[in-house]
């Protein structure tokens, strides 16, 4: 296979990762590169007894792990964190051909997985007096909960799955993380070059499908799991986790609503609307899926968004600063093609993009744009995951906040637009969602908890409070 770089030579090899030895597999897949179409290196794939390995690992580390200092686990975060910069091109080059990401997003993935490593440098949950009188004082402590089951998603592989592994580590858990097998290449690799900081056992990696992911959740040694992907999934997660009464943390959908107010500079925030809904080709959890634009700029709006939305192509050369790329994978293609295909049965306005570029190579739909759609489509009730923007238009207040928090799959994030900083937060205050950005286009911050509300999610991540989900809280009365 051609580097796109001259960084990767295509003789890589990919291993599972248990108690800190690279492990070779009797069985492999192979993914596709999104933007070309041609097959990628072997990633193996773990057998149950891999797993049953692992766990054991995991729970023999987590003996001495778990007795580690604040500061001994942060001093190993921040010799993950370097190791990770050190490995940059490595591990962005890898993430380009699997996701198909031009490189100036792939090197941004490895510097924001960097950051929240970073983050966890200074911050930390510590010992805390809860209550106290002339008898007695009530201290929290927060122990680690045990052996993580992480399974992360395809969209950010690296980003997505280091929220998850740097929670472990911050507090105290051995975490084992299954990576998508649409894009199992870079967390291999970055599981593969941090075993050389980090005790044996403490942070694995194992590949596989569904039926390793449905075997980490039912199995007895893993202690919690967390999990990022589809309400469906979610679901039968939970179910799982249920029967062993297993801690569970669910990041699910997103079908985030765009308030924009009819007081918005639309030369200032058109690019940035735009950009919540089509960066990654809008394969991120909370872009902009539904975007609401007061009835008096609706107009001026939408001709400026046509113009806009062109910036997001994405390129045939991925060393071309741009924020988008391909469709990331074949089934995701397919259902977005699906979408574009309904959208056209029902009239659907389409008044930008709307091309499947079937003639070259490559998963690649144009941006699109959707005028006016009935509230009931199937644009606007599923998260459509993809460069497809639906815009509605909307004149009462109080009216599109119930048409925002009418979707029980539409309570990961949202975002309002409006230079009136007091109407900004009524309407933000009344959002059924986890996040809300103002002013701004949608994007995780590490020190902001990222928490889904309704179907998208259960529990949260990020910030110091998302520690908390990584822990057991325990009480300690001390008689005076």
């Amino acid at each position: 296979m051609p580097s796109l770089t001259g960084d990767v030579t295509p003789d890589l090899q990919f291993f599972n990762i248990i108690d800190g030895k690279i492990r070779p597999a009797k069985e492999h897949h192979q993914v596709v590169n999104p933007r070309t179409e041609e097959p990628l290196w072997d990633a193996p794939v773990a057998s149950s007894q891999d797993l049953d390995d692992a766990v054991e690992a995991a729970r023999r580390a987590f003996k001495t792990w778990k007795k580690t200092t604040v500061a001994e686990r942060q001093a190993k975060i921040d010799e993950v964190a370097r190791c990770i910069e050190k490995n940059k091109k490595l591990l962005s080059e890898i993430l380009m051909q699997e996701t198909g990401k031009p490189q100036m997003m792939a090197e941004n993935e490895i510097d924001r997985t960097v950051a929240h490593f970073d983050y966890y440098l200074n911050v930390a949950l510590e010992d805390e007096v809860q209550y106290e009188d002339e008898k007695t004082t009530v201290i929290a402590t927060h122990v680690p909960i045990g052996v993580l089951g992480a399974i992360s998603p395809w969209n950010f592989p690296v980003i997505l799955s280091s929220i998850k592994v740097v929670s472990a580590l911050a507090t105290g858990n051995c975490v084992i993380i299954k990576p998508s097998p649409f894009t199992p290449y870079s967390l291999l690799k970055l599981c593969e070059v941090a075993q050389s900081v980090l005790p044996p056992g403490v942070f694995q990696a194992l590949n596989g499908g569904a039926d390793l992911g449905e075997r980490i959740t039912l199995h007895p040694g893993v202690d919690h799991v967390s999990f990022t992907g589809t309400i469906a999934v979610g679901r039968r997660i939970m179910e799982n986790c249920a029967r062993t009464f297993k801690r569970v943390i669910l990041e699910l959908a997103g079908n985030d609503a765009a308030v924009v107010c009819d007081d918005v500079d639309l030369a200032r925030v058109v690019p940035l609307v735009a950009a919540g809904a089509l960066t990654h080709a809008g394969q991120v959890c909370v872009a902009s899926k539904r975007v609401y634009v007061h009835e008096a700029v609706y107009d001026r709006f939408l001709a400026l968004l046509v113009d806009e939305v062109r910036k997001y192509a994405g390129h045939d050369d991925p060393s071309v600063p741009t924020p988008c790329g391909p469709i990331s994978n074949r089934v995701n293609y397919d259902r977005l093609r699906g979408i574009l295909d309904d959208c056209r049965k029902n009239n659907h306005d389409i008044v930008a993009g709307g091309e499947v570029l079937s003639g070259k190579k490559g998963f690649w739909i144009t941006p699109t744009i959707v005028s006016k759609p009935p509230e009931d489509s199937f644009l606007v009730r599923e998260e459509q995951f993809g460069p497809i923007i639906p815009l509605l238009s909307w004149s009462d207040e109080d009216d599109v906040i119930a048409r925002a928090n009418s979707l029980d799959n539409a309570g990961l994030g949202a975002s309002v637009w409006t230079a009136d900083a007091a109407r900004a937060q009524r309407i933000a205050r009344q959002l059924e969602a986890g996040s809300v950005w103002i002013n701004q286009p949608e994007l995780p911050h590490q020190g902001s908890f990222f928490s889904g509300w309704k179907l998208s999610g259960y529990g949260g991540e990020l910030g110091r409070r998302g520690l908390l989900n990584y822990t057991n809280t325990q009480s300690l009365l001390i008689a005076k």
